[in-house]
């Protein structure tokens, strides 16, 4: 069943290739969405797919980047949309 994960990461996420890994590591799941930066220096991920695929997301994001993320709020949100691929967003 696909599920949807609304997600703050918080620390030093910003300036390390933080969204451009967790783009190729969405791919490499199937996972879509989008991955943007705001303007706090926290990233916001909004994340749809399997939620055994979500949770190897986080987990591979938590493992490559274990010195920089301080946090990561999940929420799980109603999907909204259906997204087609994973992107940056902008």
């Amino acid at each position: 069943m696909t599920e949807q994960y609304h997600i703050i990461f918080t620390g030093h996420v910003q300036g390390v290739g933080f969204r451009f890994t967790a783009r190729d590591f969405a791919r490499e799941l199937g996972v879509t969405g989008w991955v943007k930066n705001l303007p706090d220096g926290s990233v916001e991920m909004l994340a749809e797919g399997e939620e055994s695929d979500l949770v190897e997301l986080l987990a591979r994001l938590k493992s490559f980047f274990k010195g920089n993320i301080q946090g990561a709020k999940v929420r799980k949100t109603p999907r909204a949309a259906s997204y087609t691929v994973f992107e940056i967003a902008f």
